[in-house]
This record gives C-alpha cells, structure tokens and sequence, in this order.
C-alpha cells in the first residue's frame, strides 16, 4: 500500500525528471523516424534486428529502446522488445489508427520554439514568440496541422459525429469552421449521406481538407470557404457548426465576437459543437485537460482552456438557449453542445 504524499520523504525524483523531460520528447521522435515501432510489430525483436532493420547502429538503437522501456513505450524480455497496446495501436505504422505523423507537427519548431522563454511569457500573460503567436493570419503552422494531425482525429471526429447524431440520416447543413485536416466536417459526412458540408480556414490549409475529403469519397458534399472565421460571411441555416479545438486560442470577449456570428448562422433548434480540453472548475484536473492552458499561454496572446461554466457564460451571452457538457472517451478532450 503506498504511503501518503504528506507521509513520503522529499525526493529529486520529480525534479530530475521533469529537467530532463526533453529527451523523452527527442526519444519518441526518432523512434517514430526510425519506424522502430513498426520493425517490432513486423517482428524484428533483437536491437541487431532493429538496427538492420532500421539503418542504425546496434548501441543506439539498444540504448533508445531500453530508453523507451523506461518511460513505457515497450516492454523487454530478455533480449527482446516487444510493442505495448498502446503502442501498436498508435505507434505501428501498419496499424489504421496510427497517429505517429503527429509528431511532425506537435515537436515542430513553429510550436516548440514559443516556449524557449517561459518567464518571460509568464511576466507577460501571453505569447513572446511574435505579437499574434499561432493565431496569427495564415500562419504556416495550421498546414503543418493539417498535414500531421489527421491520423489523430480520426478517432475524436467519429466520436464527435456519433455523439451529435449524424447516423440519423437528416438532410443537414453543417458548417466546420477552422475545419483544418477536415477531419470532423468529413466524418459528420461519411455517417449522414444527406449531410452537406462548408468547411472554412486559409486556403493554403482547406487543399489538404479537400484532399482529405476526396480520399474519403465525400468530395461532391464538400465545399470550402477559405478566410478568416472573424471576417467571412458564414451564411445562414445551418442545422450544425462545428467549432472543433478552436475557441481555446481566444479571450472570452473574442469568442463571445465569433459565437454571435455562430448564432446568426443557425436555424432555430440548431446546435453548435464545440470540442475542446475543458478542465474543471478546479482548473488543475484532469491532468491533460488542464495542462493544455499553459500551450495557450505560450502560443496565443490570450487563450485559455476554458472551464464548461465559463463556456456555459459564453453561449448564454450570444443567445444559445441551453449547454451540454459531454465527455469524449477515450479521448482527453470534452464537448460542449449549445442551442439555438
């Protein structure tokens, strides 16, 4: 039975390993660069295998995986490494849910490089990196997200596009704002065949959506409206706007500006989804869920991940008649439902 934190004797551990917590980024990184998780799930066991396998030499690639044993990425018997669920479920390239393109985006320096000064951004309350961060106007970071990150939202836009209905059949108007990879708008589209979808974001980033869409066989539903979701006319009677890992960039004042366009473009009893890492009102759990304000803090002038309450006051304010507040497991992120 493990003791009480107030009854643990102090320790460097958590020190030592957070000072250090670079090289399990950089460790990832070039596992996934060596498709390390790939040569194991093809069978490749031995860090000699692994090493022919993966262009490397014998010591390093038996050091990373030891490395990656360490912080649970594999596991070892013997001389053997072996995938964890997690792992081959997510690592594998072989396998449909693989997510491992992520990395490309999440370790890029367009993103990493916001935090090099964490005082600084600290005594100012917002991003350092430029005046505007990632939010800035066509900024080349949302290709690179759009290019990397559909792998891992495939899983949350099926999820997202159960939990609204889509299997229902009706004949919908659904707007996807900020639609980058496209992933959410497509997947409301392969469940509801009478869904027709307008997916909006800079140009440079809906060419990967309509490649996205297409791959998907839901290109002739699909169309684009490329700008500024602050400045380009919505349009009207939507039965869905989408609002997916968006309004988390943006102070209240901001959001309440884009909600309002948001209700204007509804029909009556017309819902707006809203998916994002929302904390409670703690602000301090669920661990990842709260993590993620320190990213807005660090790459936003005034972003924030918003508690369901302050999301609540949002949507009252710019006319919604009611708030849902829906967990998305397995997924970290949660969901908020409004009305028109």
């Amino acid at each position: 039975m493990s003791q009480p934190a107030e009854a643990r004797p102090p320790s460097p551990t958590l020190f030592f390993e957070t000072v250090n917590a670079y090289q399990r980024t950089e460790a990832l990184k070039a596992a996934i660069q060596l498709d390390v998780f790939t040569a194991i799930g093809a069978g490749a066991t031995t860090a000699g295998e692994l090493a022919r396998q993966c262009d490397a030499s014998q010591r390093g690639v038996r050091t990373l995986c030891d490395y990656l044993v360490v912080i649970g990425f594999l596991t070892k018997e013997e001389d053997r490494y072996h995938l964890t669920p997690d792992s081959a479920t997510f690592l594998d390239r072989r396998s449909p849910a693989c997510m491992a393109s992520a990395v490309t985006f999440l370790a890029s320096p367009m993103l990493t490089d916001n935090f090099r000064d964490m005082a600084a951004i600290v005594r100012k309350g917002g991003t350092v990196a430029t005046e505007e961060g990632t939010v800035a106007h066509e900024h080349p970071i949302w290709v690179e997200f759009a290019r990397s990150m559909a792998s891992m939202m495939a899983m949350p836009a099926e999820l997202l596009a159960r939990l609204v209905g889509s299997a229902s059949g009706q004949p919908w108007r659904v707007l996807d704002v900020a639609a980058g990879h496209g992933m959410y708008g497509i997947a409301v589209a392969r469940q509801n065949p009478q869904a027709q979808i307008v997916a909006l974001d800079w140009a440079s980033v809906l060419a990967v959506a309509q490649e996205n869409a297409q791959a998907a066989g839901v290109a002739d539903r699909y169309q684009t409206l490329p700008g500024s979701a602050f400045e380009v006319d919505f349009g009207r009677d939507f039965d869905l706007v989408l609002l997916t890992n968006f309004l988390h960039h943006f102070d209240p004042a901001t959001c309440e500006t884009l909600l309002c366009k948001v209700h204007a473009a509804l029909k009556p009893g017309g819902r707006a989804a809203a998916l994002e890492f929302i904390p409670n009102e703690d602000r301090v759990t669920p661990p990842v869920s709260a993590a993620f304000s320190l990213m807005m803090l660090g790459s936003t002038p005034a972003g924030d991940a918003y508690t369901f309450s302050e999301y609540q006051r949002m949507f009252a304010n710019t006319g919604f008649a009611n708030c849902e507040f829906h967990r998305l497991p397995p997924t970290e992120q949660q969901v908020v439902i409004a009305t028109k």
